[in-house]
């Protein structure tokens, strides 16, 4: 164990290396901080120590004349939490079981022992995997948007098209769900039952399945994979929308709704014409009509990560509506979208909704005291999203276990209305506070 934990160590600071190339190589101003770039116009040339994670920081300190006194803190800082986060979190997750434990708490009226016996360890690995990989892409988001209140497509894009590709191919890409399954005979299928309804003995067996599009209910019956088209539909639907909300796009409605849209629908269709986009919708499409057609445990995970993208985005994407509307600004960036699009391919949407409602109480905090200090009200939000989204990752056993939680998420459509009901109260909610703000602190 000393032996992995120290290789999980020196792979965390070689990712920490790459989220820090990230943020500097593909931030809107590009700075020439990375070792891995080329050097600053009159900085001596990069030595091949510079590259080696945290040390080569040590050297990199010749360059404060041109960045600024300890400019290389944060970035070896990083390096540092990657190396040490993804030990903690490899504890955590596969050899705790930390996000299984929570759950199992209680089943039977005691605790539940996890081991090796009763979760493959090649689920967990899977799982640990993709929490990796997402983590790697909103440490990349978060220190952009700090650094310029921007969120560039060249990090959730890619982040979301590997989201999509890990739930296509691993056994345990999404959040686990556990639960108490009966072996039926072959054929039939296994029924879920709540574990209250459940005494010791009787077969009943413990299992554990990813929180798919339909947990805790059973997979919808009108969704199988081909030949039936219905879930083929909702899959290129749920496709669609995310290539639609990456392309470029201006309203002009000064002319009228009807030659609004017309607009706005060309100028969509000529935009998806030309590269990256032409190149990623065919191939996206292509993709998703595959799967669809091979079927079984990898269409199901492609269409709850499909999912998980459109219902975790489109929440952020009303509230950005509504919130523009209430205050007469733009409320939110549209990075922080396509942020969450990309959050919901890894996590799914359940844990999508949870992630919107957690991350505002951080935000409110430093938001009050901006306000306080009058400093402005206009805080980056990625930071936020990305850190209630790691609170709920590592939290998920214990989130997961309260059945009332899972009792409204078993409510399939009606969570939609509720969002509704929601966002109305919200566009209400920000426009009185526009009215205070503006008799407390002036126009």
């Amino acid at each position: 164990m000393p032996v992995s934990f120290f290789l999980l160590f020196v792979l965390g600071l070689v990712l920490g290396a790459v989220v820090n190339w990230a943020t500097y190589s593909l931030a809107w101003n590009r700075r020439d901080i990375s070792p891995w770039s080329a050097p600053a116009a009159g900085a001596p040339p990069r030595r091949w120590a510079d590259r080696i994670p945290v040390l080569g920081w040590l050297g990199l300190r010749r360059e404060t004349p041109l960045h600024g006194s300890r400019f290389w803190w944060r970035p070896m800082g990083v390096e540092l939490a990657m190396g040490v986060g993804l030990v903690a979190l490899y504890r955590w997750e596969v050899l705790q079981r930390g996000l299984l434990a929570g759950q199992a708490a209680g089943i039977w009226g005691q605790p539940l022992a996890i081991n090796t016996w009763i979760i493959p360890g090649s689920l967990l690995t899977g799982e640990y995997l993709g929490h990796v990989v997402l983590i790697v892409f909103m440490a990349a988001a978060t220190l952009i948007d700090m650094d310029e209140k921007i969120i560039p497509d060249e990090i959730t894009v890619p982040g979301t098209v590997l989201g999509l590709l890990l739930a296509t191919m691993l056994p345990m890409p999404l959040l686990p769900h556990l639960g108490l399954y009966q072996p039926l005979p072959a054929g039939v299928r296994a029924v879920e039952v709540q574990p209250a309804a459940i005494q010791p003995g009787g077969g009943w067996q413990l299992g554990v399945e990813p929180v798919g599009l339909a947990v805790p209910n059973a997979w919808p019956e009108g969704l199988p994979d081909a030949p039936h088209g219905w879930s083929l539909a909702l899959g290129l639907a749920c496709f669609g929308l995310w290539c639609f909300a990456l392309v470029p796009r201006y309203w002009r409605g000064r002319r009228g709704m009807c030659r609004g849209l017309a607009v706005l629908g060309k100028r969509i269709v000529r935009e998806l014409m030309r590269p990256p986009w032409f190149w990623i919708a065919l191939l996206g499409i292509g993709y998703v009509a595959a799967i669809w057609w091979w079927g079984g445990a990898a269409w199901r995970g492609l269409l709850s990560a499909l999912v998980g993208l459109v219902v975790s985005g489109s929440v952020v994407w009303a509230v950005r509506l509504v919130g523009t509307w209430a205050l007469r600004r733009e409320a939110m960036g549209f990075g922080d979208v396509t942020l969450m699009m990309m959050i919901g391919t890894y996590l799914g949407w359940q844990a999508g909704l949870i992630i919107f409602f957690v991350s505002p109480f951080a935000g409110l905090v430093v938001g009050v005291v901006q306000i306080v200090l009058r400093r402005g009200d206009v805080i980056p939000y990625g930071p936020f999203l990305c850190l209630g989204t790691l609170a709920v990752m590592i939290g998920w056993g214990h989130l997961w276990n309260l059945q009332t939680l899972q009792s409204v998420f078993g409510m399939g459509w009606l969570v939609l209305l509720v969002m509704v009901v929601g966002m109305l109260l919200l566009g209400a909610m920000l426009a009185v506070w526009r009215v205070i703000k503006t008799w407390l602190f002036g126009g």
